[in-house]
């Protein structure tokens, strides 16, 4: 892992000195260093690989892969940053510089470094908002998005000062069990507000809907897991009875917020606001399962923060691609795209179909593991979760069927073909989301 971490660090070099002419040999050698942490593959629940301070187990190294495959994605989704040559070099190098936080963060055994690194990751995601988005908006969504976490990790660098008088160290393995409410909620606010929890997801929708696509791509596909992981990690030391009540009450906010986010999403008129929203409905099932402080659960977890890392990031390409040609976000103008792109059809429906958790997509195995975890916990949350896994199949087929169906609006003058390069984008999306259920055992932690 210390080699990809150099290639990263090479790959920023040639792209700061490199100019316009680097952006695909960059994308190439991205996708070469791809392939060669998935050889490094750790299908283990214990640490390897371990080097001064850094280290990977299963958790980890899934969220890193994750993190290169929509890395580089992001790079082949941005082409007319390339052909508008507009600052395409500091684009890539902020990507880039994305990347190596994140594998930073996810290969941290520290919790301070872990701390210092999902902190820095928020700088080039502000770059990329409110460098390259499209709407004058995108600096108060940067804002938002800034200050809603900068304010939540406050009491969580509290919290780092006071384990640290603790434990005399920050390293994860010495961290035993602690049952203190306010250690908690300081420890745990940062990730609640990433993951995003209902009531502080407001950031979110806004980041998203002014963010290119690339930032939209890293914000589904990465960012919000972060949250996730984090709470994965130290979620140990708080299974005591005031862990567990506390657990229940956020299981209650995050389940009833899942549910009243998806009645949002049937009445959205964005196709960017739904899908983002969406996510937030999604984790909120993501953020359930782990509080349910079960193996279940936390396989649960993992699977569905992969899968909808893919599947929320595809929908996002679809999304840029209606966009890019006819300069609206607007269900209302984007009509009848089956008469004009039949081909793109097909892709609206594979991408909808894994976003709603039908077979043979990895969220369906993800929910099904979640429900049974959350029904154990709690056998009163039944109601509540068939509600939200009905209205993920209302929302995702309410996206297809407005998109694809329909009158086409008279005020389009001319469209362009898909090119390749947005054939294989979506490819590379949802062909690793529909074949990783094949070897689904790999991310069970030993239950099967």
């Amino acid at each position: 892992m210390m080699d990809t971490t150099l290639g990263i660090l090479l790959l920023m070099l040639m792209s700061l000195i490199g100019g316009y002419s680097v952006f695909w040999p960059v994308f190439y050698g991205g996708l070469i260093l791809s392939f060669l942490s998935f050889l490094n593959v750790s299908m283990s629940s214990e640490f390897i690989n371990l080097s001064y301070g850094l280290g990977v187990d299963l958790l980890s190294y899934t969220l890193i892969c994750l993190s290169f495959w929509i890395c580089f994605l992001m790079i082949l989704a941005s082409f007319t940053v390339y052909k508008e040559k507009f600052f395409s070099e500091f684009f890539v190098f902020f990507i880039l510089f994305l990347l190596l936080s994140l594998v930073v963060t996810f290969m941290s055994l520290n919790l301070f470094i872990f701390y210092l690194f999902f902190e820095i990751s928020l700088i080039p995601t502000l770059f990329l908002i409110m460098g390259w988005g499209n709407q004058p908006e995108r600096i108060s969504a940067g804002v938002y998005l800034f200050f809603y976490t900068l304010l939540a990790s406050l009491p969580m660098m509290v919290a780092l000062f006071y384990m640290y008088t603790k434990y005399n160290s920050m390293e994860f393995a010495f961290f035993t069990f602690g049952d203190e409410s306010f250690l908690y909620l300081c420890l745990n606010m940062v990730f609640f507000v990433k993951i995003p929890l209902f009531f502080v997801h407001l950031w979110l929708p806004k980041a998203h809907v002014e963010a290119p696509i690339s930032g939209s791509m890293i914000l589904a596909g990465i960012m919000l897991k972060l949250g996730g992981y984090g709470l994965l990690r130290v979620m140990k030391m708080f299974l005591g009875p005031i862990g567990i009540s506390l657990n229940m009450f956020f299981i209650f906010v995050s389940l009833v917020g899942g549910f009243i986010i998806s009645l949002i999403c049937v009445r959205q008129s964005d196709m960017k606001m739904l899908i983002a929203y969406s996510s937030v409905s999604h984790m909120s099932l993501v953020l359930s399962g782990i509080l349910s402080s079960s193996i279940w659960g936390v396989s649960g977890g993992l699977m569905l923060m992969l899968a909808h890392g893919l599947s929320s990031s595809g929908l996002f390409c679809l999304a840029n691609i209606l966009y890019e040609r006819t300069g609206s976000r607007s269900f209302y103008l984007n009509k009848g795209m089956m008469n004009i792109f039949p081909s793109l059809s097909l892709w609206w429906f594979l991408l909808c179909s894994s976003n709603m958790s039908a077979p043979p997509s990895l969220n369906l195995m993800g929910e099904i593991i979640l429900i049974y975890s959350i029904y154990k916990f709690f056998s009163g949350f039944a109601a509540v979760l068939f509600m939200l896994v009905f209205f993920s199949a209302v929302y995702s087929l309410f996206l297809y069927s407005f998109t694809q169906h329909g009158a086409v609006s008279s005020s389009f003058y001319s469209m362009y073909q898909i090119s390749v390069r947005e054939f294989l984008l979506l490819f590379l999306h949802w062909v690793p989301l529909n074949l990783i259920i094949l070897k689904s055992d790999f991310f069970s932690f030993g239950l099967l």
